[in-house]
């Protein structure tokens, strides 16, 4: 029933729900291009995706996990100098020769970080700013281009109903380019009337993600988490236990929230219907959908300490990414500075 919804062919000025074959120049609210998503490398210089995060940032508060950053290398064993932090003394090494001596260690050069972003036909929906799938794009654009500027590999998953691409972290444009021009393609290619088939499930992601980032890696899942399998809380669990994971639920005020008396043409590609929320059957049976899956991600996030940051469609990206890493608003800058 929700697979359906995801179609929805009204239209208001105010928002999104008609949907529309894809057209040479765009509805940036309803699909994006690569222009579009190159030209957010600009407002990616003002996001901080670091391990040491502002303290209004979900990174770094009381109920997230702290992020790990980047490894250290093993250097060499040396003699203890009287500048040196005593929690480096390797004691073994001490006791044996009688003299201190401290392990030295290097930071790594990055953090690998990976970014999964769903362009699945459960993403095509959107009723007051923009559709799910435009937002999740932007946001993992921003992310991809935030890395790389901090001088880490980037790399990424984009989530097809059929298929996924992967591409592994990487420190350089040429592949930022590679893996925006992929979601550009994978959003363009949503319209209502594609056929339909059956979605790709979050077990497969999550063990493509797992075959990825074997540890010490930044995973951002970037998705409405539609399709939970019988394996995603186990497959979580492992990401977790050995890497940052991010979970970035993106959802729709309306979606979110069903009203009553919502009335809407649906269609699967091949038979169209009406959709009416006065049914109360179909009401609490979207109502019901919406509950259990905020209860799945809910649970990963206690379960397992993962940090949430949802964005909502229902409003522009870059603003909301700020405000989850504790980053002022432009706006709020210029009053402080004027202070």
């Amino acid at each position: 029933m929700f697979n359906f919804l995801q179609r929805s062919r009204s239209h208001s000025r105010a928002g999104i729900a008609r949907v529309t074959a894809p057209q040479k120049t765009p509805d940036p609210r309803i699909h994006v291009d690569l222009a579009h998503l190159q030209a957010l490398e600009g407002p990616a210089e003002t996001l901080n995706l670091l391990p040491r995060q502002p303290a209004r940032s979900v990174l770094a508060g009381r109920h997230a996990s702290r992020l790990r950053g980047r490894g250290l290398n093993f250097e060499e064993l040396r003699e203890y100098w009287p500048s040196d932090d005593v929690r480096a003394i390797d004691w073994k090494v001490t006791a044996r020769t009688g003299e201190p001596h401290v392990r030295v260690y290097s930071e790594e050069r990055d953090r690998p970080t990976l970014i999964v972003v769903d362009q699945r036909m459960s993403m095509f929906f959107g009723t007051r700013y923009a559709m799910k799938s435009v937002t999740a794009a932007e946001a993992a654009t921003l992310a991809a281009f935030a890395v790389l500027n901090q001088d880490d590999r980037v790399g990424g998953i984009v989530i097809r109903d059929d298929r996924l691409y992967t591409q592994r972290p990487k420190r350089n444009r040429r592949a930022l380019i590679r893996l925006l021009t992929e979601i550009a393609r994978a959003n363009g290619a949503l319209h209502a009337d594609a056929p339909p088939v059956t979605p790709t499930s979050l077990d497969t992601v999550l063990q493509a993600v797992a075959n990825i980032a074997r540890r010490d890696h930044l995973v951002l899942l970037i998705s409405d988490f539609d399709v939970v399998g019988p394996a995603s809380d186990r497959l979580l669990a492992g990401l977790a236990r050995h890497n940052d994971v991010i979970l970035v639920p993106v959802t729709d005020p309306t979606g979110e929230v069903m009203p009553r008396g919502f009335v809407s043409a649906i269609s699967d590609g091949n038979q169209q219907a009406t959709l009416d929320t006065g049914d109360r059957a179909i009401h609490d049976a979207l109502g019901r959908f919406n509950r259990e899956r905020h209860e799945a991600i809910q649970r990963w996030h206690r379960r397992y300490g993962i940090p949430l940051a949802p964005l909502s469609a229902g409003e522009e990206t870059l603003p909301q990414l700020r405000r989850l890493l504790g980053l002022a608003t432009p706006a709020k800058e210029a009053t402080d500075h004027a202070g």
